[in-house]
C-alpha cells in the first residue's frame, strides 16, 4: 500500500501494455498467478455483464441473476474451470467447443455455439497451449464474440508472451480485440511465482467488481490504488520483480528471451526426431514439445508404459527435466523451455541425454525395428 510501491506498478502496467501491443486504456492488475489473473477477468465480465442487463451482481448476488452463457474450449486450461466454479459460474454448466488435432478451438463450431447462445455471454479463448504451445484464431473468434456482444476472455499464460517477437506475433493476431487477458510473469519472464497479471479493456467493470470503499484507508489524489485491480485487500507489491525485469531486460531483452526458447524448443523436437523411437506430437510453434517413446518391436510395453519409463528415466538421470501429460487419449512427454538460462548447449546435452535413456530401457525381444 506503499506510495513507492503504486508508482512502480503504475511504470510497469504502463510497460507492459506497450510491450505486448495493448491500448493505452487498458486496466492492469497483478496477481498471485494466471488462476487468479482468470478469476479476476471473469470477475469483471460477470459484473460487466450482468449490469448490462440490469442486475447489480455486487449488491444482489447470483440468486435470481440472469443466466450467463459460458463458452469454452475442450482444450482450455484447468484454471479456467476453477475460476468459473469461484464465481458461482459452475465448471460444467458451460459448453465446451471442439479443437482440431493441434489443441486450437474451431471456430467454426464456436460459430454454431453462438448462434443459439443467450445473452449474456462469455467465450474464454486461449494462446499457448500448455501441451502443443497452439494458439486459437483470436481475431476470428473476436469478431464472432463481439457479434454476440459476449464478453472474451483469453487465457494467454504462456502464448501472451509472443506478442513481443515479429516473427511469432501472428500467433497473438487479434489479442487487442479481447475484452480481457491473463498471463503469468513466473514463467517466461522469469520472476518468481505470485506474479500473475491481468488486462481488462473495461477498466470501471474491472475496479467497480472488486472494490468496496472503506473509511480508514486513504490514497493520495491521483495515486493508482493497487488494491483496486486485485482481489487480495492485503498483498505485497507484486509490480517490483515485474519492473525489474523489465527494466533489467527491456525491449530488446524480453524478445531476444522469447526467441531463443522457441529457437531451442525448434532444435529440441530436431534432435529428438532423429531418432526412430520418438514420435513428435504437435508442430512446435512456441516453446513447447511434445512427444511420444515408442518401444522396439516385441517390447511388452505400449507407447504409454513406455513414454513413462522413458520420462521416469530422465527425471532420474538429472541432465535435464521433464514431465508426462495426456494429449488427446494417449500419454506424452512434455518438453517447455522458458528459463532465461538455457542455451544450445543446454538443449544438445539435454537432447543427447533423453536419447540415452530410451536407449538403455531397449527391451529386443526379437526385432530391432521401433514399432509403427
Amino acid at each position: 500500500m506503499s506510495p513507492v510501491a503504486s508508482v512502480i506498478e503504475e511504470i510497469a502496467a504502463d510497460w507492459l501494455k506497450d510491450l505486448l501491443g495493448f491500448p493505452v486504456t487498458w486496466s492492469v492488475g497483478f496477481v498471485t498467478g494466471a488462476q487468479m489473473a482468470s478469476f479476476t477477468s471473469l470477475l469483471a465480465a460477470r459484473h460487466h455483464l450482468l449490469g448490462g442487463v440490469g442486475w447489480d451482481v455486487e449488491r444482489d448476488g447470483l440468486f435470481g441473476a440472469p443466466p450467463i452463457d459460458v463458452v469454452v474450449s475442450d482444450e482450455s486450461h484447468r484454471t479456467i474451470f476453477t475460476a468459473l466454479r469461484m464465481l458461482g459460474l459452475g465448471g460444467e454448466r458451460l459448453r465446451r467447443i471442439e479443437t482440431d488435432g493441434h489443441g486450437r478451438m474451431r471456430v467454426d463450431r464456436l460459430a454454431e455455439a453462438l448462434r443459439g447462445a443467450a445473452e449474456p455471454c462469455i467465450v474464454c479463448a486461449q494462446v499457448g497451449n500448455v501441451n502443443t504451445g497452439a494458439a486459437d484464431a483470436v481475431a476470428d473468434i473476436a469478431s464472432l464474440a463481439h457479434e454476440r456482444r459476449a464478453w472474451l476472455h483469453v487465457d494467454g499464460a504462456f502464448g501472451l508472451w509472443a506478442a513481443v517477437s515479429p516473427s511469432l506475433r501472428h500467433l497473438v493476431k487479434g489479442i487487442e480485440q479481447a475484452d480481457s487477458v491473463a498471463t503469468d510473469g513466473h514463467k517466461w519472464l522469469n520472476v518468481p511465482y505470485d506474479s500473475g497479471i491481468v488486462f481488462t479493456a473495461h477498466r470501471d467493470s474491472h475496479q467497480q467488481a472488486l472494490m468496496v470503499p472503506v473509511h480508514y484507508i486513504q490514497m493520495t489524489a491521483g495515486e493508482r490504488d493497487p488494491r483496486a485491480f486485485t482481489p487480495d485487500e492485503s498483498r505485497r507489491a507484486r509490480g517490483v520483480p515485474i519492473y525489474a525485469a523489465l527494466r533489467s531486460l527491456g525491449r530488446k531483452g524480453v524478445r531476444e528471451l522469447i526467441e531463443r526458447c522457441c529457437d531451442c524448443a525448434r532444435r529440441m523436437a530436431d534432435a529428438l526426431c532423429r531418432h526412430a523411437q520418438v514420435r513428435l506430437l504437435n508442430e512446435v510453434v512456441l516453446n513447447q514439445v511434445l512427444v511420444q517413446f515408442v518401444p522396439l518391436a516385441g517390447d511388452p510395453r505400449d507407447e504409454g508404459e513406455f513414454t513413462e519409463k522413458v520420462v521416469a528415466g530422465i527425471q532420474n538421470e538429472g541432465t535435464c527435466w521433464l514431465g508426462s501429460t495426456q494429449w488427446q487419449g494417449q500419454r506424452a512427454a512434455r518438453i517447455s523451455i522458458c528459463n532465461w538460462a538455457t542455451t544450445e548447449h543446454d538443449i544438445d546435452r539435454s537432447a543427447a541425454a533423453i536419447l540415452g535413456v530410451i536407449d538403455g530401457l531397449n527391451v529386443v525381444l526379437g526385432s530391432a525395428k521401433p514399432k509403427t
